[in-house]
This record gives C-alpha cells, sequence and structure tokens, in this order.
C-alpha cells in the first residue's frame, strides 16, 4: 500500500525558507453560524441547506463553529499554533446583504474586529472574498450564470479593501472556481443546486470575469496589494489497464476541463482548446466578449493552489453520453481519508513541478491555499500527521526542482461545516463539539505547532 516514508518528526523534515509563510484555512458559511444576525441576507447555502435530501442527515451551516461569536477564542488558537497567516473568507450576503446596493455596516464591523485581533497576534489576515455563498437575491437573477453577477462583485469586493486595505495586504478573489462550476451548476450537488451538465460553462467565465473586476478593485483601493486566486487543481493519470489513444484524448479532456480552463485564461489570455466539449466558437456564443480576456489576465502576485488528490480518468463507455471522459478508481491500493479520497503525497509534486512546466515564466509565485484531510473523530489522529508530512515533503520536493513556492494554509483551523457531507467529514486540527462549540486541539495542532517552531528554530 502506497504511504509516505517520511519521518513525522518535526525536527527532520526538510528546512523551507526563513520567509516561508505557514497559515491554516476556513470559510465563511463553514464556520461563521450567525445565519441571520446583524443584517446579514441569505445566501444560495442558507437556501440549499433547506432543499429535503440536499445534505446528509438535514445538517445547516446555521450556527457551525459559531466563530462569529467566538472568533477571539479561536484566534487565540492561532496564536498559540503560531501561524503566520490565517486565510479566512468574507460572507459576500453579511457586507452586501442582496449582493448589490446597501452595505451592511455591522458586517464589516465583524470584519474589522477579526482583522485586528489577528494582527495584534501577530497574524497576516488573508481573505478571500468568494468561497461559495453567493447572495441569494444574485442567484435569483442567474447567479453566476448571468454577466452581471461578475460586475456586482467587483463592486462588492471595492467595499471590502476600501473598508480592511489600510491593514489587509494580501487578498484571494475566487475560492475553487472549477468545484463551484461543476458541482454547484453542473451537477447540482452544492448550492445552488443546478444540474446543468455542460450548459454550465458560462459559470467559468463569469467567475473568471468577476476575479479580474475584483483584482482591478483591490488594486485601485490598495496600490500596494497583492491579489491571488485559489484554484483547485488535480494531476490526471491514467492506469496501466488504459493507455489507448481514446484514454490519452480522455485525460487531455478532463486536464482542459478541471485544470487549463481556469488557469490558461489568467496565465496565457486565452482558453484552452474546448472542441472535446463540442466548442469550436472562441467567444461560447458571445458570452466572452471582447476585452474580457486581458481583464482576466492582469497580473496575478501569486497563484492559489488547492490539492487533495489526483484524478484517474478513462475514455468513456457511452461516448453519447455528453462527457468524452469517465471518472475511474486507482489501480494502487492507496491509504484512503475519511472522505474515500486517496492519500497521494506525490500528486502535489507532479501538479507543481507541472505547472512550473507548461506555464513557465507566466507562473507567478505559489501558494498552498488548502491541504488537508478528514478522519475519524478524536483527539489522536496519527493518519492526519503522517498526510500533513508527506504533502509539506512533497512540497519541498517541488521547490527543490525549482518551483516558487511562498506558503502553506493547511484545511482546516477546525472542523467545521463541509458543505453536502454536513458535519460528518472532520479536517480540523481543532475538535468542534458542534452541541457545545467546545474547542479541543487535536495531536495534528500540537504537531504543526512544533513543525512551525523547528522551522523558525
Amino acid at each position: 500500500m502506497p504511504v509516505t516514508t517520511r519521518s513525522t518528526d518535526p525536527s527532520r523534515l526538510p528546512r523551507f525558507p526563513a520567509d516561508f509563510r505557514w497559515g491554516a484555512s476556513t470559510a465563511a458559511y463553514q464556520i461563521e453560524g450567525a445565519a441571520d444576525e446583524d443584517g446579514k441576507g441569505p445566501s444560495i447555502w442558507d437556501t440549499f441547506v433547506r432543499r429535503p435530501g440536499a445534505v446528509r442527515d438535514g445538517h445547516t451551516g446555521d450556527t457551525a463553529c459559531d466563530h462569529y461569536h467566538r472568533f477571539e477564542e479561536d484566534v487565540a488558537l492561532m496564536r498559540r499554533l503560531g501561524l503566520d497567516a490565517y486565510r479566512f473568507s468574507l460572507s459576500w450576503p453579511r457586507i452586501v446583504p442582496t449582493g448589490a446596493g446597501k452595505v451592511e455596516p455591522r458586517g464589516l464591523d465583524f470584519y474589522d474586529r477579526l482583522v485586528d485581533a489577528l494582527l495584534d497576534a501577530g497574524i497576516e489576515p488573508t481573505p478571500t472574498l468568494f468561497h461559495w455563498d453567493l447572495p441569494q437575491a444574485l442567484e435569483d437573477g442567474g447567479g453566476w450564470l448571468d454577466r452581471d453577477t461578475a460586475y456586482r462583485f467587483g463592486e462588492y469586493a471595492a467595499v471590502a479593501a476600501e473598508r480592511l486595505g489600510d491593514r489587509v495586504k494580501r487578498w484571494i478573489t475566487l475560492n475553487e472556481p472549477f468545484v463551484h462550476m461543476s458541482f454547484g451548476y453542473g451537477f447540482g450537488v452544492h448550492a445552488p443546486g443546478r444540474a446543468l451538465l455542460l450548459d454550465a460553462l458560462p459559470v467559468a467565465h463569469h467567475q473568471l470575469l468577476g476575479h479580474g473586476l475584483a483584482t482591478a478593485a483591490v488594486r485601485a483601493a490598495v496600490p500596494d496589494a497583492q491579489v491571488l486566486i485559489a484554484n483547485n487543481c488535480t494531476p490526471v493519470r491514467l492506469r496501466s489497464d488504459a493507455r489507448t489513444d481514446k484514454d490519452t484524448a480522455a485525460a487531455s479532456a478532463y486536464d482542459i476541463l478541471h485544470n487549463r480552463l481556469f488557469n490558461d485564461p489568467l496565465l496565457q489570455g486565452r482558453y484552452p482548446d474546448l472542441s472535446a466539449y463540442g466548442m469550436s466558437d472562441p467567444s461560447w456564443g458571445g458570452v466572452v466578449r471582447d476585452g474580457d480576456l486581458a481583464t482576466i489576465a492582469a497580473p496575478l502576485d501569486g497563484l492559489g493552489i488547492n490539492y487533495y488528490n489526483p484524478t484517474w480518468v478513462t475514455a468513456p463507455a457511452d461516448p453519447a453520453a455528453g462527457l468524452p471522459f469517465d471518472l475511474a478508481e486507482p489501480e494502487e491500493p492507496y491509504e484512503r481519508t475519511a472522505f474515500g479520497w486517496p492519500v497521494v503525497p506525490d500528486g502535489l509534486t507532479e501538479l507543481l513541478t507541472g505547472l512550473e512546466e507548461r506555464y513557465g515564466a507566466a507562473l507567478p509565485p505559489v501558494w498552498i491555499t488548502e491541504n488537508g484531510c478528514s478522519q475519524p473523530a478524536g483527539l489522536d489522529d496519527p493518519a492526519r500527521i503522517d498526510y500533513l508530512a508527506g504533502h509539506l515533503g512533497a512540497i519541498a520536493d517541488a521547490m527543490d526542482r525549482g518551483v516558487d513556492v511562498r506558503g502553506y494554509f493547511t484545511w482546516s483551523l477546525l472542523d467545521n461545516f463541509e458543505w453536502a457531507e454536513g458535519y460528518h467529514q472532520r479536517f480540523g486540527l481543532v475538535e468542534v463539539d458542534f452541541a457545545t462549540g467546545l474547542r479541543t486541539p487535536r495531536a495534528s495542532f500540537e504537531w504543526y505547532r512544533d513543525l512551525i517552531a523547528s522551522q523558525r528554530s
């Protein structure tokens, strides 16, 4: 069974540069709670969780970790960890309840308090502007299928940057636009729950256009800002028994959809060839307009990469079914997380070096903005420690091969609301009792603390 053979002794892990940043990540809907407090408007997730059968056991994020009321306790945990930086997301409907127009000052006040608490603890705030909680009012008007949402996103970004930009210098625009497009609009397993398959592709362009507009808005408000996007990327692999030309074509098609659709326009100013998806018109039937790609391709200060595992594909068993690939299981008996995801640290090295090979000088500094695993509940979590050690070693291997990686944010600081899985998946360095809100650090918390301290010694 493939497993990491690296030592988990923090003092024996590879040494990272002195200015490498150590962090942890969360997201607003997954931890904040306070779903309708202080003027917050409903998001698509507030709506989706009330759809019968949409979320396992009917769980909701109404309370989640109650971070809205307990953020000072959580910042104290981060200080205890010794974090350099904390990646969190701003709730768009908490700041602009209907997605456009009237701004809710109490929402901005909350993030003011959070940012100040982080800075007082010596932790760099790194907000993400959109982590999937679109204001429901915008979804009612078409959501990310509608070009107007991109412009509203730019306006919201300006509001946030003007309020927080005197203290916040590193910004992330979008989290995992591929996952939001495919799970939210393509297959309907996430909010807003639309199952449009390939008709969801305009969501990709409008999110990227929103990224470009938000980038311009943040830089206008904060001239010394660093702006990133967090893309979920995956190396695409074939099984040894799937090596025909059709299998290779399927792998290429999947790589285009998952990776290149969201990286090429950012780094090369153009979309990849989408003919495998029946699209030969470069304007996507008028969706892509003159000037859009220039807006999208404004130079990035960094590329955020969220990595969990490779994806195995084969040629489609039924080419008429609509997609030019089938997903497959690996033949190797990899260890699995509690989510059932294979644990493949060398996939992260493969991904990072592949980005360097594909984009060369166009690739900005890379930040690992998410990486972590769900494990069974409990405080003793050696499998999570092994996971983190293996993936940090994989990052070091990529850096040895020339990839410029600047920081690492593990997912996640806290157990949280894990989207359609509700509270059944435990990703946190800190265990959360969702009945009482009690936070208890796990063994992995202490290990990560010791790792950070060792890297600084």
